[in-house]
């Protein structure tokens, strides 16, 4: 074996309890976050989070980015289709992927809108969250800007 086939073996961090859970925390968190229920979903996070949400948007609680998507839509859910896990040393990070789905604040239905979570759980708690999705993209489509 070389020295670079060594020191890539070493690199490589394998699928572990830690990681599966890290997983199962995400998915809990995101369930309560949907309810929307953030004192139950804080349950899963270290403080203060990092939480960066579209835009942009800094917030350290659960409950501010509940505040902020209640300003956003009328009520939004996540179609969650999956969670891919990388383990690394000493934390887990998990992207889970999906669409939302639900009702801008006038009550007009909308579904299929991309997005992607990405989470950083150290010690079974989610310590970072970042947020991207296509709501932005879909406001501006329903003004009938194309940017």
């Amino acid at each position: 074996m070389s020295s670079t086939q060594a020191a890539l073996k070493a690199a490589v961090i394998m699928p572990s309890d830690e990681t599966v859970e890290a997983a199962a925390i995400v998915e809990k968190f995101l369930v309560a976050s949907m309810v929307p229920d953030p004192e139950t979903a804080a349950r899963y996070v270290a403080e203060p989070l990092k939480l960066t949400f579209t835009g942009g948007r800094k917030f350290t609680h659960p409950r501010q980015s509940t505040a902020f998507n209640s300003k956003r839509y009328k009520w939004v859910k996540k179609a969650m289709e999956r969670s891919d896990v990388v383990p690394g040393r000493g934390e887990t990070i998990v992207y889970n992927i999906g669409t939302l789905y639900g009702e801008w604040p006038d009550g007009t239905a909308f579904e299929g809108n991309r997005y992607v979570d990405r989470f950083v759980v150290r010690e079974g708690k989610i310590m970072q969250m970042d947020v991207w999705n296509d709501s932005a993209e879909r406001l501006l489509t329903r003004k009938g800007i194309e940017a």
